[in-house]
């Protein structure tokens, strides 16, 4: 870990603080060159899940690399982070999605950014692009106009849910992209044991186990309270770890010592929340995604710092004071330093799809034209020389990237 374990009291609150406060100046959206940019109204912008904020953040970049201009036919594609990169606890910041688009609240999440694409809850921009063509004699000018969404697609962290709308006309479409897994994590502290299964997780988190000793097989461990908590509303890993533990309700554990809408930001370890007293909270029990995890500890750099030739460009290590731990007697990953990959025989009931998030096309692949060259099966995304970039960020390629559902 980069912000180390055995740190005084008084020093795990100062360094948590400070990698928050000095947190690389990557601002968002970005251009090629990293700089921060204001999308035009008929470039193509993403919001959503913060599972995947940072791998689609390198993937438009590496997309708009490919591309000379923006202009309507050619537009570059930006990838608005679910919170600030420079504050990662800041959930209730605002933002302009494109030139000439209201400022709204900064979607968060998997189902802020599905309900911002599928209802279009910011509206839509006219636009004016004029350009030339020909030389000398021959020099004619024109002009196109054009309305385009705020917001045009989602990054999720979930699958489609009941509420969402219908992947029919007038509905939404479910692209796959990667595959994830998650897990519980705790303090290197922890009174928990070292591995737990589903049946403990569910009674754990519907507050049926209030104390680790209550744990079949745990009889003589530790008679201190459990703190279950669950990440921010909205969270696709929030959606889907009460979906496979069959809690039925995604609301703070009633058990916990934080409630709604005070809940932490999905996969991270920074914040005040897993601690107590100003250490490691040994109490905490928190999901966290795996791939997010991998991405953060063995690719990214130290928060505050400049990544290196080989460190993920996008994100730092947030994982703070929190480990990943083992399920059903399978570790979360496999593998050493950058080697590490999310474990293929890691509990089966815990993998999960990743998802971008587009209105729905009466065409054959159901993904609106514009956005198949790169969501597409055979879109930007899904080509073989992009794989590396899933892995860096710490997922895994699926056989069905860029099919809608």
């Amino acid at each position: 870990m980069r912000i180390m374990r055995s740190l005084i009291a008084v020093s795990a609150v100062a360094v948590a603080t400070t990698a928050l406060a000095v947190a690389p100046a990557m601002a968002d959206p970005v251009n090629s060159h990293y700089k921060a940019v204001k999308p035009n109204p008929w470039d193509i912008v993403a919001v959503g899940s913060e599972t995947t904020t940072y791998l689609v953040d390198q993937l438009a970049h590496n997309y708009d690399a490919t591309l000379k201009k923006s202009t309507p036919s050619t537009p570059f594609l930006y990838s608005w982070d679910a919170v600030p990169p420079n504050n990662p606890l800041d959930t209730t910041s605002t933002i302009t999605p494109k030139t000439g688009c209201p400022t709204t609240a900064r979607p968060d999440g998997s189902s802020a950014g599905i309900s911002a694409v599928a209802g279009n809850t910011d509206g839509s921009v006219k636009w004016t692009y004029h350009y030339t063509t020909g030389k000398g004699k021959h020099k004619k000018k024109h002009t196109e106009k054009g309305t385009s969404p705020c917001f045009n697609f989602a990054r999720s962290s979930r699958a489609r849910e009941a509420t969402d709308p219908a992947f029919s006309p007038g509905g939404i479409s479910f692209v796959a992209l990667a595959e994830d897994a998650i897990t519980y994590a705790t303090t290197s502290n922890s009174n928990a044991p070292a591995n737990l299964t589903t049946a403990d997780l569910t009674n754990i988190f519907n507050c049926t186990y209030t104390q680790w000793n209550q744990i079949p097989g745990n009889s003589s461990g530790s008679s201190a309270t459990i703190d279950p908590i669950l990440p921010q509303a909205g969270s696709g890993t929030l959606s889907t770890w009460v979906a496979d533990l069959g809690l039925g309700s995604s609301s703070e554990p009633t058990c916990s010592t934080i409630t709604q809408p005070n809940a932490p930001e999905e996969n991270e370890g920074t914040s005040p929340d897993f601690l107590v007293d100003g250490s490691p909270n040994p109490n905490v029990i928190y999901p966290f995604s795996i791939g997010s995890y991998v991405s953060q500890e063995f690719h990214s750099p130290a928060c505050g710092s400049k990544p290196t030739g080989s460190e993920n460009h996008f994100g730092c290590d947030e994982t703070g004071v929190l480990d990943l731990r083992s399920i059903n007697g399978t570790a979360p990953t496999t593998g050493s330093g950058t080697g590490t990959t999310i474990n293929p025989g890691f509990s089966g009931n815990f993998f999960r799809i990743l998802y971008d998030v587009v209105p729905y096309a009466s065409n054959a692949s159901h993904i609106p034209s514009e956005y198949a060259k790169f969501l597409g099966p055979k879109g930007y995304f899904c080509q073989t020389a992009q794989q590396k970039v899933l892995r860096d960020y710490g997922y895994e390629p699926t056989a069905i990237c860029g099919f809608a559902s």
